[in-house]
């Protein structure tokens, strides 16, 4: 992380490796976008793990029992992610670090994503009934830590991948990927397993048995499908992108060594490159902010604007394009203009349309066309946060600085979830909740005017 020299770094600039090398983003939508998102946490959150004879009392008293039901599953699910969040948090620097020392930065992200499939696969087997609630919570926890284990060495692989002065448009490219891919299976599995065509109990072409009582196949065969997408898009990577070089300079001493190394470069940051501390602290704010966009866009498109489960999709699939689409544009402004640059610029465009959604009341229109303009500016935030750490990371030892960037991360990643609660519980209804991560994004606006226009990559 210090201007000291550290071991070359592999490269493989040709189109096949940024394909390859992309295509695991492509792949990772099946975690993003299906198990977080759109499908399994919304399932696991459902009424299909409360217990049926209480859902069949339609009493205003039944009523009652099942909403704090409803609670108590999505309290289980928040607090498997809570977990997950404190173990990337103690972890992830030392696994960042140890595979830069080691030289074994993709191995690291092929043992972390055959984690992350597995856990996916073992989804499947989540029964729609409250005793497999906590398999499914464990199993979500279990997969958030894998892939964020793998992000870092992922992460990292862009200085190998990527020549300094297209450090911008390479990252770019790799988050519109998993925005395209993202779209590409969420319509995948719409029409193979979701969408209801009329079939009474079965939805999709496969006409899978679509309700509780039948075991909701619809849900878990969509899980065992984007497993397998994330196994096979993940191939390439593998065998294109070559590993990365011991770093002779890194000192061993395993775990405990690594975090004492850690400890002694984050005070030589302080000393000599609080720039990047800077940024550190500034982006896990707004990175939670962004997050919580779209983690919270379905919870306020379905309660405040009415969207039912297969709206919900279609939104999202609107989404993911235009966000796809925007975030491949951004990359080159971003080696032309710096990535300081357009993620100041992307934060502004946040804030002003969550206020905008905010003020539309319960307008279906105004929902959409501002959600929409609000995917404009996620994925280049994101791109740019990466190529912006990128450029600042000594070569050869982008891990550990990859690994304290997802620790940040995760440091301050209740913020958002905590103000939607907050401004829910204060205003009433759903709809304050925008105000909640609106207060996010301004802060990590506010931060990141404290932080420099970073330097060109060598």
């Amino acid at each position: 992380m210090t201007a000291s020299p550290a071991a070359a770094v592999p490269q493989r600039t040709d189109r096949r490796a940024l394909v390859s090398w992309a295509l695991w983003d492509w792949g990772s939508a099946a975690f993003n976008a299906v198990v977080t998102t759109f499908v399994f946490s919304t399932y696991l959150a459902s009424r299909a793990f409360v217990d049926p004879a209480l859902v069949a009392d339609t009493s205003t008293a039944g009523k009652a029992i099942v909403e704090r039901a409803l609670a108590h599953n999505a309290a289980v699910v928040s607090t498997a992610l809570t977990i997950a969040g404190i173990v990337v948090a103690l972890v992830a620097p030392a696994i960042g670090r140890l595979a830069d020392s080691s030289g074994h930065r993709r191995r690291s992200v092929l043992i972390a994503t055959i984690g992350i499939v597995l856990s996916i696969a073992g989804m499947v087997f989540v029964a729609p009934s409250q005793p497999y609630l906590l398999l499914g919570a464990a199993l979500l926890g279990i997969g958030t830590v894998a892939y964020e284990i793998a992000s870092v060495g992922y992460n990292a692989m862009l200085g190998q991948v990527a020549s300094g002065e297209e450090t911008g448009r390479v990252s770019a490219i790799g988050w519109a990927a998993g925005y395209f891919g993202g779209i590409v299976l969420l319509v995948v599995l719409l029409v193979l397993c979701i969408q209801d065509f009329g079939g009474g109990d079965v939805a999709g072409l496969l006409q899978l048995p679509a309700t509780v009582a039948s075991g909701q196949w619809d849900v878990r065969v969509a899980i065992g499908i984007a497993a397998v997408w994330l196994a096979v898009s993940s191939i390439p990577l593998f065998v294109t992108v070559p590993e990365a070089a011991s770093d002779p300079s890194v000192r061993g001493g395993g775990v405990f060594g690594a975090y004492r190394d850690l400890g002694r470069d984050i005070a030589r940051l302080w000393r000599e490159r609080r720039n990047v501390l800077a940024f550190l602290l500034a982006s896990a704010v707004f990175r939670d902010g962004v997050g919580a966009v779209f983690t919270f866009g379905g919870i306020v498109a379905a309660q405040v604007f009415g969207f039912s489960p297969a709206q919900v999709i279609l939104f999202a699939i609107a989404a993911n394009v235009v966000a796809g689409l925007a975030t491949f544009l951004s990359g080159r402004l971003d080696d032309r203009f710096g990535s300081r640059a357009i993620i100041t610029v992307s934060l502004v465009g946040l804030a002003v349309c969550g206020i905008g959604v905010f003020a539309v009341g319960t307008v279906t229109a105004g929902f959409w066309v501002l959600g929409l303009t609000l995917a404009v500016f996620v994925g280049p935030v994101q791109a740019s946060s990466r190529a912006y750490l990128a450029r600042l990371a000594t070569p050869g030892r982008e891990g550990e600085l990859f690994g304290l960037y997802a620790t940040t991360g995760r440091a301050a990643s209740f913020l958002a979830p905590a103000l939607f609660g907050v401004a829910v519980t204060v205003g009433g209804s759903t709809r304050y909740g925008i105000l909640g991560v609106v207060v996010v994004l301004v802060a990590g606006l506010v931060l990141m005017a404290l932080v420099r226009r970073e330097p060109v990559r060598a």
